[in-house]
């Protein structure tokens, strides 16, 4: 079904939950909050599609993408444990968690349209102008993220509620 390996199964039922986790987080905190049962959720999914990638996947992206996802989950989820000032964390942890979400986002977007009904997918081609234009509106939506959480972070002055 859809043209996906059982390993492709797990990548991808393994990694939906960061989605729910993280619109949630998003809706109620602005952000990602690492240290909540959501956080841990959203850091479990990511973890898990974020290690498979590497097994799933046959374009050179994919790995760049499941590495800098990695990387970007270690330092959004131990930067808070480091003696770095508590705004500085804040920053650190709200932009490189919201890029984990953008990088989770794009390929979620572009295998749905891409597989999406099954035989006969909304997108064939990767210059498709849909596909094209669901993935420049993924990356509007991080910038216009990022900006207003950064606004919000230095309009608060302090650490922001968790």
């Amino acid at each position: 079904m859809f043209g996906i390996s059982p390993l492709g199964w797990v990548h991808t039922l393994g990694s939906l939950p960061a989605i729910p986790a993280a619109a949630y987080m998003f809706a109620v905190h602005g952000r990602i909050v690492p240290r909540s049962t959501a956080g841990i959720i959203y850091l479990i999914a990511m973890l898990i599609g974020a290690v498979t990638v590497f097994f799933v996947t046959h374009m050179p992206g994919g790995h760049i993408a499941g590495a800098l996802t990695l990387v970007l989950l270690i330092i959004g989820y131990t930067i808070g444990r480091t003696p770095l000032p508590a705004r500085l964390v804040a920053y650190v942890e709200t932009i490189v968690l919201s890029i984990t979400t953008f990088l989770l986002m794009l390929p979620t977007v572009s295998e749905i349209l891409r597989r999406v009904p099954d035989g006969h997918p909304f997108v064939t081609d990767l210059k498709s102008p849909l596909l094209l234009g669901a993935q420049a509106s993924i990356l509007a939506a991080l910038v216009i993220g990022l900006t207003a959480q950064i606004i919000y972070l230095r309009r608060q002055g302090r650490t922001p509620a968790a």
